[in-house]
């Protein structure tokens, strides 16, 4: 018979030193960790359905106002709206304002959008706007998550398909599961080197639909500003594929307005004897017909697209635009933002109210009044069921 094992004082000193060990590796993991900047509080049970009127009252007022200076349109999906300021993102009831979910980071917001019944939260840390995760719209439940290189400040746009990320330097597209399907610019560390064309070009501005993303840039050797379109979701992501790609002439102060389908619409300001246009071009980079428009502020202009309708707003009217081929069917001067869909009405924020419009033909049906007192920005209104939303100055208002 073996006699029992006899554990010496050394032997406890160094499984106790053993355990110490671990304790403080756990601590160092857990303090560095992204789990414990983070604050998740979900909802108990999802929002009901909204329901939605036929009519709008004579007059909206409003009911409630929280601060979200890092939405640039009213994000209203699913059943809630949400509001994104400093580091937080609240879903909210749409009639009361009551939070009834949150998101919190130790990190700054670069920006939140809705798209896909979700909200799409990106999060700057040491590597740019690159902590991504989006949240179930009605409970706020985490859903998706990806981290990669980024600018230190990203524009996001969606399109229904995909969520498009653009800095100075580099973009990316996403798809509804945070997967990227294209990146596109400053590469830092290249799988595949000489990928990427017209390296070391500034981004200036891009738009995206299912078959199309376009890129407006700024590129060393170029006359001009040069316009690319390309596949939004190519075989290697890290290898975008052209459709095509044009040098614009005269092109300083040009934005990328919209694509849909396979066509890009392109505002060209006017110089050397030419006069301030829309441009379309077709899915190869081909121009197609010009417009002239006038009073276009492009650092203030705002695009808004629901289901069956693209609105523009330039700074000072706002101009429809025909959703299969972009051609601007009809203008509204003298709007204070771009127009939404609400019971087959289009709403046109204007300085004392909102213009009810037709859009078939921009006709104005009859006007709402909104007292807002003195507003210098873009008004971007939504809509979640009998609330109307409106984003301005860094705030998200809801009227009734």
């Amino acid at each position: 018979m073996l006699a029992p094992e006899r554990r010496t004082r050394s032997d406890v000193i160094a499984a106790l030193g053993i355990a110490l060990a671990v304790i403080v590796a756990v601590t160092v993991v857990w303090l560095r960790s992204d789990a414990r900047g983070t604050t998740s509080v979900t909802a108990d049970t999802a929002l009901p359905p909204l329901t939605t009127s036929a009519v709008l009252p004579d007059i909206l007022r409003e009911v409630w106002a929280f601060p979200s200076a890092d939405s640039t349109a009213p994000i209203a999906v699913g059943n809630a709206a949400v509001t994104a300021d400093g580091s937080d993102v609240v879903g909210r009831d749409p009639a009361t304002g009551d939070e009834v979910w949150r998101y919190s980071r130790n990190y700054p917001l670069c920006g939140a959008i809705g798209s896909w019944d979700r909200v799409v939260a990106v999060y700057q840390d040491d590597r740019g706007c690159s902590q991504v995760t989006s949240l179930v719209a009605d409970t706020g439940a985490r859903k998706d998550q990806r981290n990669s290189d980024a600018d230190p400040s990203v524009t996001l746009s969606a399109d229904g398909t995909y969520v498009v990320s653009l800095g100075d330097t580099r973009m990316e597209l996403w798809r509804s599961d945070l997967v990227r399907t294209l990146e596109y610019g400053r590469v830092d560390a290249p799988v595949n080197p000489n990928k990427q064309p017209h390296a070391g070009c500034e981004l200036l501005s891009a738009a995206s639909s299912s078959s199309r993303v376009s890129v407006l840039q700024k590129c060393e050797g170029d006359a001009s500003n040069r316009l690319t379109i390309m596949n939004p979701a190519p075989k290697d992501a890290q290898e975008p594929q052209e459709y095509g790609t044009v040098v614009l002439p005269d092109s300083e102060g040009a934005r990328v307005v919209a694509v849909s389908g396979e066509k890009t619409a392109v505002y060209l300001p006017g110089g050397n004897g030419t006069v301030s246009r829309l441009s379309i071009f077709d899915g190869a980079g081909t121009a197609l017909v010009d417009y002239p428009v006038s009073g276009v502020d492009p650092e203030r202009a705002t695009l808004r697209a629901d289901k069956n309708s693209i609105t523009w707003w330039t700074g000072t009217q706002t101009i429809n635009l025909r959703s299969n081929d972009l051609t601007p069917t009809w203008i509204v001067e003298g709007t204070a933002g771009p127009g939404t869909l609400v019971s087959g009405q289009l709403l046109v924020p204007v300085v004392n109210g909102i213009a009810v419009i037709n859009p078939t033909d921009g006709a104005v049906i009859r006007m709402i009044g909104v007292d807002r007192g003195a507003i210098t920005s873009p008004i971007v209104i939504a809509s979640a069921g009998d609330t109307i939303l409106e984003q301005r100055d860094g705030t998200l208002v809801a009227l009734r």
